[in-house]
């Protein structure tokens, strides 16, 4: 054999190991355990989404999933943890809109733009939610206590977690758009906000549905989404009640990961998530806390999460929290 001619076929057989090797990598895509972040302690609503996932994603892939908690800062801790990480596509984030509400009151560094916005999958509306043991507990009962407490100089009390977050915002909307005043008083959580209101301490609580849930005291007294819920059709909208631009307040949840993975990965990610949202154990586990089961991809959900900033930036400031 001619030297260039072996030369040429040593070349191909050598390009052929090397294209065989990169094909072999490309396909390795899980080839060790994913970990998902929640930025809240376990029991939490996106530990326990996280955990869900993780088995259902196990189920269809296959692949090892292992759910860490890093709680702080009302989930910066765990976006800055994410960012210190490779874009390799072995740590995904649980985020919730209460999570990107921090970044703008915070006054973060986090950049929403290095993050890509996998799946937004679940659309849980905002509620306003009262004690029934207490005389105030209808939404017509709060609407008249609140202007009665104005006449008299005083301010009704509402209670729910962290100033500036997406409740308190959920509160001022629902203040204006009823025509009413009041006071909102924040706690460290919801769960603390919620013994508040059992002990009578407050009027209305400012959060969704499932918070109701094993609370025999509580009622959801204005619900904003188009239509009653199946699990609380006593619960009135706030359309019928009169009160209109709040039939789409929500609460989202999604996942997010560290942008600059490789096209593959996100391959991996994109059919994975469109797999799970129409899977009938993961559609059960939002539906059983009233939760609505969407599926927005990156560049609707990073729409969304713009939208929201620009929000509660304005509300924000309104309220002081902002200067």
């Amino acid at each position: 054999m001619k030297p260039t001619l072996r030369l040429l076929t040593i070349s191909l057989v050598m390009a052929g190991v090397a294209m065989a090797g990169s094909v072999k990598a490309v396909q390795a895509f899980p080839d060790k355990p994913i970990t998902i972040l929640a930025y809240m302690k376990p029991g939490g609503a996106a530990d326990v989404d996280s955990r869900k996932f993780a088995l259902i994603a196990e189920r269809l892939t296959g692949a090892k999933f292992v759910v860490k908690n890093k709680t702080g800062a009302g989930g910066l801790v765990a976006m800055k943890h994410v960012l210190s990480q490779p874009a390799d596509g072995y740590l995904l984030m649980a985020t919730t809109k209460s999570q990107v509400f921090k970044v703008v009151t915070a006054k973060s560094d986090v950049k929403v733009e290095s993050f890509i916005w996998l799946a937004m999958n679940q659309s849980d509306p905002e509620a306003i939610i009262t004690n029934k043991e207490l005389p105030v507990n209808t939404w017509a009962q709060v609407v008249a206590d609140a202007k009665a407490k104005a006449a008299a100089g005083k301010k009704q009390i509402w209670v729910g977690p962290a100033a500036g977050g997406l409740d308190h915002v959920m509160a001022m909307k629902t203040w204006k758009a009823a025509g009413i005043t009041a006071k909102y008083i924040p706690f460290k959580g919801g769960k603390k906000a919620i013994i508040e209101l059992l002990g009578g301490r407050g009027i209305a609580y400012v959060g969704n549905p499932r918070d109701t849930i094993g609370q025999p005291k509580l009622k959801v007294a204005a619900l904003a989404r188009s239509e009653r819920l199946a699990a609380f059709p006593d619960a009135p909208t706030f359309d019928e009640l009169g009160v209109k631009g709040l039939s789409k307040e929500i609460m989202w949840r999604g996942f997010a990961i560290k942008a600059g993975i490789p096209g593959n990965v996100r391959k991996f990610w994109n059919d994975l998530f469109k797999k799970v949202s129409t899977d009938p154990e993961w559609v059960a586990h939002v539906k059983k806390s009233s939760i609505d089961p969407v599926l927005y991809t990156h560049d609707k959900f990073l729409s969304i999460i713009k939208k929201d900033m620009a929000e509660v930036k304005m509300w924000a400031k309104d309220a002081g929290i902002l200067k």
